[in-house]
C-alpha cells in the first residue's frame, strides 16, 4: 500500500520530467534557429522536390491565383457521350403541339431530342437466409441433415463480391478500417466490425502470394530490374517499402531497413544483367553487366548545384543530361546506327565539360561525383530495355 510520502515523491519525478522534457523542447528550438541562421549565412538554397530527391509530399506548393485565367482560344461546348448500352429506353411522344395546342398524338413522331439519366439504384445487402433441413432417418434411426449448396456452405456470412470490394478499398484506396467500417455502413447499410474486415484481408493474403511468386518469377526471368524504395507507416514503426520492377511486372516489399539486405533476399542468387535505380549505395551493385542511374534525380541535383551558385559545370550538364533524356524518349523512331552515334556524342560534350574547372564549392562537389557515375549515365542510349529515369519505379511506388 502506498503511504502519502510515496506520492508526494511520484508527484515530485513526474513534475521533474516534464520540467526536463521542456528544457530540452526549448533548446531544441535554439539549435534548429542557430542551424537556420547559418544556412542563411552560407547561401545554400532550400532542399525542394526540385533540386534535389525530396518527395513531391515535402515539397511546398506555390499560391495559385483563386480566379483561373480566361482562356485565350476558347472551345466548343462538348456533352456527355450517350451510353452504348443503356438499361432501358423511355420513348416519350407529343400530345400536343406548343404552337397553337392542337392535338399531335395521331402524328408521325421522330426523335427531336435525346439523352441520357443516369443514376444509381438503392443499393442494399442481397441476404440469403440458408436453412439445412434434416431430421430422423426412418431406416437406420440416425440423425440426418441435408448437405449445404455450392457457395452457401456454412463459415463466413459474407459473399465474393463483398470480399474483393473490401480487399480493393483498403489495399487500392487505402482506406483505413475504422473509416472502411463506416463506409459499407453508410453506402450499403451493412454493418461489418473490423475484426471481420481483418479477416477478410487475411483470408486473402494466400492467393495474393500465390500472384506475386508468378510475378517475381515472371520478373527474375527478364533481364532487366528497376527498383527505388519509400517510407511507409507500418503500425506505429517507419518502414521502407521497396519495388523490384520491369515491363508490367512489379513486386512489392516491406522491410524496416534500407539496407543492401533487402535487395539480396529478394533476388537470392539471381543476378540481372541490367540495373536502374538512383545513386544509393543499396541499390548498386547488383547488376551482373551495367548499371544505369536515374538521370531525372541526377538532374535535381545539379539543379541544386547550379541554385547553390556554380556556373561552370551545373549549367552544362543539366543541358547534356536535358539532352540525353530526349534522345531516350526518341528511340523508338530511331535507329541503332544513330542512337550509337548519339552516345559517342554525349561522351565527347561531357569530355569537353569534366574538362572544366569549376571555382565554387557545388561545381567542385559535383566534378567529384560525375566520374564515380560517368560509366552509367548512358547505358540507356543504345539498349532499349532500360530508360533513361527511374520515373517508373517513382510511379509504382506513389500511385
Amino acid at each position: 500500500m502506498k503511504t502519502p510520502a510515496d506520492l508526494i515523491d511520484k508527484d515530485a519525478l513526474i513534475a521533474s520530467l516534464v520540467e526536463r522534457i521542456e528544457g530540452l523542447m526549448a533548446q531544441n528550438a535554439a539549435l534548429a534557429a542557430r542551424v537556420a541562421e547559418l544556412e542563411a549565412k552560407l547561401g545554400l538554397p532550400p532542399k525542394t522536390p526540385d533540386n534535389s530527391s525530396l518527395p513531391p509530399s515535402k515539397g511546398q506548393k506555390p499560391s495559385l491565383p483563386t480566379i483561373p485565367a480566361r482562356k485565350a482560344k476558347p472551345h466548343p461546348g462538348a456533352h456527355r457521350l450517350l451510353h452504348p448500352n443503356p438499361t432501358r429506353h423511355h420513348d416519350v411522344l407529343a400530345l400536343a403541339c406548343q404552337a397553337c395546342g392542337a392535338d399531335v398524338s395521331g402524328a408521325e413522331q421522330s426523335p427531336c431530342e435525346t439523352y441520357d439519366r443516369v443514376e444509381i439504384p438503392k443499393i442494399e445487402p442481397d441476404v440469403t437466409r440458408v436453412s439445412l433441413h434434416g431430421g430422423t432417418c426412418p431406416c437406420c434411426a440416425k440423425r440426418f441433415k441435408a448437405e449445404a449448396p455450392v457457395g452457401l456452405e456454412p463459415g463466413s456470412p459474407f459473399g465474393a463480391n463483398i470480399r474483393a470490394f473490401v480487399i480493393y478499398l483498403r489495399a487500392v484506396q487505402g482506406i483505413p478500417l475504422a473509416r472502411l467500417r463506416d463506409a459499407l455502413l453508410d453506402l450499403f447499410g451493412l454493418a461489418i466490425s473490423e475484426g471481420a474486415l481483418v479477416n477478410m484481408l487475411s483470408a486473402g493474403a494466400a492467393p495474393f502470394k500465390a500472384a506475386v511468386s508468378l510475378i517475381k518469377e515472371r520478373l527474375l526471368a527478364g533481364t532487366a530490374i528497376a527498383s527505388d524504395e519509400t517510407g511507409v507507416r507500418v503500425g506505429r514503426a517507419n518502414w521502407w517499402l521497396w519495388v523490384f520492377h520491369h515491363g508490367d511486372s512489379a513486386v512489392f516489399v516491406a522491410d524496416a531497413h534500407r539496407s543492401k539486405a533487402v535487395a539480396e533476399a529478394f533476388l537470392g542468387d539471381h543476378r540481372p544483367d541490367f540495373w536502374t535505380s538512383d545513386r544509393l549505395s543499396a541499390q548498386a551493385g547488383w547488376a551482373m553487366k551495367e548499371h544505369q542511374v536515374c538521370l531525372a534525380h541526377l538532374i535535381r541535383d545539379v539543379q541544386y548545384a547550379i541554385e547553390a551558385g556554380d556556373t561552370v559545370l551545373g549549367p552544362r550538364l543539366k543541358d547534356l543530361l536535358e539532352r540525353a533524356c530526349a534522345i531516350g524518349r526518341r528511340r523508338a523512331t530511331l535507329k541503332d546506327s544513330t542512337l550509337k552515334a548519339y552516345e559517342a556524342d554525349l561522351e565527347r560534350c561531357l569530355d569537353r565539360i569534366m574538362a572544366l574547372d569549376p571555382i565554387h564549392t557545388a561545381g567542385i562537389k559535383l566534378g567529384r561525383m560525375i566520374p564515380k557515375v560517368r560509366a552509367q549515365l548512358f547505358v540507356f542510349v543504345q539498349n532499349r530495355d532500360l530508360e533513361a529515369t527511374n520515373n517508373g519505379s517513382e510511379r509504382a511506388l506513389r500511385p
